[in-house]
């Protein structure tokens, strides 16, 4: 009954920039946090940005300074601008979101389908 629908991703060369966007939708009660999660080849898939509800935002060290991450609680969006991108930061990025549902204090992560992001000259 929960959505979450990825925009963005390409192929830019070393220096450029991206956005990914990612909204929620469906039966949404809360949405508690929303971020950027990604998986290079290889590689165990780690956090890249979240955001919660109260505006609290936590940044991999690898990308601070260089991406950064906003928020809109009333539409259940989240956007990432990615600039000074490096080859480093190529991967599939799954945008992911931490719902409550009602009175049901249980957490819930949703994820999206991934999106490619690739940095080459």
């Amino acid at each position: 009954q929960v959505q979450l629908v990825e925009s963005g991703g390409g192929l830019v060369q070393p220096g450029g920039s991206l956005g990914l966007s990612c909204a929620a939708s469906g039966s949404i009660f809360r949405v508690n946090a929303m971020g950027w999660y990604r998986q290079a080849p290889g590689k165990e898939r780690e956090l890249v940005a979240t955001v919660t509800r109260g505006g609290t935002t936590n940044y991999a060290d690898s990308v601070k300074g260089r991406f950064t991450l906003s928020r809109d609680n009333a539409k259940n969006t989240v956007s990432l601008q990615m600039n000074s991108l490096k080859p480093e930061d190529t991967a599939v990025y799954y945008c992911n979101a931490k719902l409550t549902f009602g009175t049901n204090l249980r957490q819930y992560d949703y994820w999206g389908q991934g999106t490619q992001v690739t940095v080459s000259s």
